[in-house]
């Protein structure tokens, strides 16, 4: 029997509090990703996304335990969102301009073989709509600010705001990079007063703006 994994648990970039601005330096990750655009709560793409990423995430898991011995438990669902105008994320949350990668990430130990046959083997039956889309790519974010949201999505606005107008330039920092959630609970089945969502920013010495 094999010990299992559980990245949530043993990767600090993976914790964070309610209430506090934490800088971490993330390690590059890999993850299995699919890119869409719109509203996430309207948008047939982005549950097309999801519906594609979780059978492949769950061959992987079965396959690196099967053959490498070496299980864990799958990964949370992540996305990353950007805009035109980032103030859509703070300020009007117009859903309809919002641009964005969901994720799942794969450990270090799987290859792009490895996905390929997870991929094959999803589509074997009842194959999802947008399983084509999905590609394995490593993310580096390096230095980042994170925070524990709990409750709904459309409560983040505050928070975000805090962080982008207060925390970063307050801390001699800048935004770089996309804003990057990590879903901690599923958000298909728990109440939206009650999802934890870690909300990240990668983030930059400011000074290093002009340099």
């Amino acid at each position: 029997m094999t010990d299992k994994t559980d990245f949530k648990k043993t990767t600090d970039a993976y914790q964070a509090r309610r209430g506090q601005f934490r800088i971490v330096d993330v390690p590059d990750m890999q993850y299995l990703m699919i890119d869409g655009h719109g509203d996430p709560n309207t948008s047939p793409a982005f549950t097309d996304a999801v519906e594609a990423l979780y059978p492949v995430a769950y061959k992987l898991k079965f396959a690196s335990k099967r053959n490498l011995g070496r299980d864990y438990v799958v990964p949370p669902l992540e996305g990353l969102w950007w805009a035109d105008d980032m103030d859509s994320f703070t300020a009007g949350r117009d859903k309809s301009r919002w641009d964005w990668t969901l994720m799942i990430m794969a450990p270090d130990w799987i290859n792009q073989d490895m996905v390929t046959a997870a991929m094959e083997q999803a589509g074997a039956r009842n194959r999802p709509a947008r399983l084509d889309d999905t590609r394995l790519e490593t993310l580096s974010e390096g230095r980042c600010v994170q925070t524990l949201h709990i409750g709904s999505f459309d409560e983040e606005a505050e928070v975000l705001a805090h962080l982008h107008h207060k925390f970063v330039p307050g801390n001699g920092l800048r935004m770089v990079g996309r804003h990057h959630e990590i879903y901690l609970s599923d958000f298909r089945k728990v109440a939206p007063d009650k999802q934890r969502t870690i909300l990240r920013q990668p983030v930059t010495v400011a000074a290093a703006a002009n340099a």
